[in-house]
């Protein structure tokens, strides 16, 4: 019998490539989302007749427990774990028939981050990277919480309560589940949603001559990876033995300074123009970086590749053209 996998979310970007690597290793795939989101147009298709589970993890229903443990994961992913509450309201329903649960989760839980946007003090005042699986975490949680609580209609209002760290410790020591946490990078690639691309990419295609960026930001380093990789990563996790009670990075080796990347793009875009670097003080005030640049946000993705075999199957060349092609097309 193939392993049975429930994912939760599975429907945009990731998900879909989460769920063909999955199907392609010959495994019976759940999908539990509200049934509301949509897949960007041009963005990978998930299969017609996929076994589906409509409802709300934040309203689970005795009949949706029910439908919920029917299904009989044996493994759990959970791709839209926002709050701890999100966490909490699955994680004993699957208890009784899973084995493991995946959160993925994000590289804003470690203290470089909070450092980064501002949220972080204390010593040390910058955090050396690259950042590993065992740099520390956030000391302030909850990033996006300001002095007053969003009003209750506001759209934004979940981001009061975004934190992945509290969700991290409840899948990592919950007494019946084998837990593991994925930290991701920066995603890009044909389906995001956050259009990381968009605003180098619309200069670029009309037609600019140079591009200006704050000498401060040209040097900046972040950590990325391309959707498919990190889907791949997702997957090693869900169903290797050895991805017990861990944690892993996910990015790419080296993804570059700040510059590096929109030559990447350029590169990709066919763009001739030319990047200009100038200090802050020439910028207007709009245009100058918002995040402290002297915080580089690199990680270490040893971990992943030594014990899971990780590595990317995407060509660079043909990671980033995929996903400015697909930028250009978008619906």
């Amino acid at each position: 019998m193939s392993m049975r996998v429930l994912i939760i979310g599975g429907t945009r970007f990731i998900g879909p490539h989460v769920v063909k690597q999955l199907m392609v290793r010959g495994y019976e795939i759940t999908l539990f989302n509200r049934g509301k989101s949509v897949a960007a147009a041009g963005a990978l298709p998930l299969p017609a007749d996929i076994h589906v589970i409509h409802g709300d993890r934040r309203a689970l229903s005795t009949e949706l427990q029910a439908k919920l443990r029917a299904a009989e994961p044996e493994v759990v992913i959970d791709l839209v774990c926002v709050t701890e509450r999100d966490a909490a309201s699955v994680l004993d329903v699957f208890a009784p028939v899973a084995r493991r649960y995946v959160l993925v989760s994000s590289c804003d839980v470690y203290r470089a981050y909070g450092i980064l946007i501002g949220k972080e003090e204390g010593e040390p005042a910058l955090e050396p990277t690259p950042l590993t699986e065992d740099s520390p975490v956030r000391r302030r949680l909850y990033p996006y919480r300001g002095e007053e609580a969003r009003a209750a209609d506001d759209p934004q209002r979940i981001l009061d309560d975004y934190d992945k760290i509290p969700s991290e410790r409840l899948v990592l020591h919950h007494a019946q589940l084998e837990g593991v946490v994925l930290r991701l990078p920066m995603v890009y690639g044909p389906g995001d949603y956050q259009h990381r691309l968009h605003s180098y990419l619309t200069q670029m295609d009309g037609g600019a001559e140079e591009i200006v960026l704050a000498r401060s930001l040209a040097a900046w380093r972040d950590c990325r990876g391309y959707v498919a990789d990190v889907a791949q990563g997702i997957v090693l996790a869900a169903v290797l033995d050895e991805a017990a009670g861990r944690v892993y990075n996910i990015a790419e080796e080296d993804s570059g300074t700040q510059k590096e990347w929109v030559e990447r793009i350029a590169h990709a875009a066919g763009w001739g123009g030319a990047l200009k670097e100038v200090d802050e003080g020439e910028l207007p005030a709009e245009e100058r970086p918002d995040f402290n640049t002297a915080q580089h946000l690199t990680v270490d993705s040893r971990r992943i590749r030594t014990e899971l075999g990780y590595c990317e199957t995407a060509a660079p060349e043909e990671a980033l053209h995929a996903a400015v092609e697909w930028e250009r097309v978008r619906g």
